[in-house]
């Protein structure tokens, strides 16, 4: 596999490192380690009382994380664990009060790019989507398992497809003959769903996009596990701290909005961006991914 395969360029860093002004001896945690992108941006104006405590449910970006930032003039602490489980991990490493929050919801090109992964439909992969590996439902455990309306309750609710029901209908028709085990088998009886006889053109989006989404969100708990960040941030955060989250679809960016000026009625936050910060057009242009980010931005009263 070459090196662009699995490069992560973190997204909106330029806008972060204006927006948050972290003291040398601040105390930051990356919900989302990731790679480490953001957080070597952060770490290098950080000193010697400096703390990055950095989470992830991926095992392997812990592991490219450390190698990233272990010359950092900051104390770096990697955790292996998902970032509903915020307020007992920083407890465990007896920090009660951190300056910065910071939550990437994306996916890296490294994470869509392996083949245990089995999250993306433009290579043949098993059907799994877990990215925390103790995780036990896949998603060929739910397109396999799943009755019909259910599935497309899920697929609707998660992915906003309005062809959820045909979708499903077809996912239920195919398993009938065999089960559905890849992420190539997946997307072609998607396509079939969406595209009907003789349909010419390219859609704007792949069919199977949203199904996808959707399916991802269900093995991950995605959105609950957010509401969690969300809940805990609060009580974490030091007076005029920040929280900082970049969200790629619309069911996280309402989460994010929704808490945000909730939080601000209730005089919890003192500020928060009403509108979200996009990438600019260069940005895109060097890194397509970033094109659906949306960063929202609060500060603790």
């Amino acid at each position: 596999m070459n090196s662009s395969a699995v490069e992560h360029i973190p997204v909106l860093a330029e806008i972060l490192a204006e927006q948050i002004n972290l003291p040398t001896d601040g105390v930051m945690v990356d919900a989302t380690i990731g790679q480490g992108g953001h957080s070597f941006l952060f770490g290098r104006t950080l000193g010697p009382e400096g703390v990055i405590i950095g989470l992830d449910v991926d095992k392997e970006s812990i592991r490219r994380a450390h190698f990233k930032l272990k010359d950092l003039p900051c104390k770096v602490i990697l955790i292996h664990a998902n970032f509903s489980q915020i307020s007992e991990q920083l407890h465990k490493q007896d920090i009660e009060k951190v300056d910065f929050i910071l939550a990437d919801l994306g996916l890296c090109s490294a994470q869509l790019a392996d083949v245990k992964m089995g999250l993306s439909f433009l290579h043949d992969m098993p059907l799994d989507m877990r990215i925390d590996k103790r995780l036990k439902t896949t998603a060929a455990d739910i397109v396999n398992k799943t009755d019909e309306k259910a599935l497309a309750d899920l697929i609707y609710k998660f992915g906003e497809d309005r062809a959820s029901r045909r979708i499903a209908r077809f996912i239920i028709r195919h398993r009938k003959g065999e089960p559905i085990t890849t992420t190539g088998q997946l997307a072609a009886i998607i396509c079939k769903a969406i595209r009907r006889p003789g349909e010419k053109g390219r859609t704007r989006i792949h069919p199977a996009t949203r199904t996808f989404q959707a399916l991802r969100i269900a093995v991950n708990n995605e959105l609950e596990n957010l509401e969690k960040l969300l809940g805990s941030a609060p009580e974490l955060l030091n007076k005029k701290g920040q929280i900082a989250v970049i969200s790629f679809h619309s069911l996280e960016d309402r989460l994010v909005k929704n808490n945000f000026k909730q939080n601000k009625k209730e005089s919890i936050y003192s500020d928060f961006t009403k509108k979200p910060i996009v990438p600019s057009r260069q940005e895109i242009a060097r890194n397509p991914r970033a094109r659906s980010a949306k960063l929202r931005i609060a500060q603790k009263a």
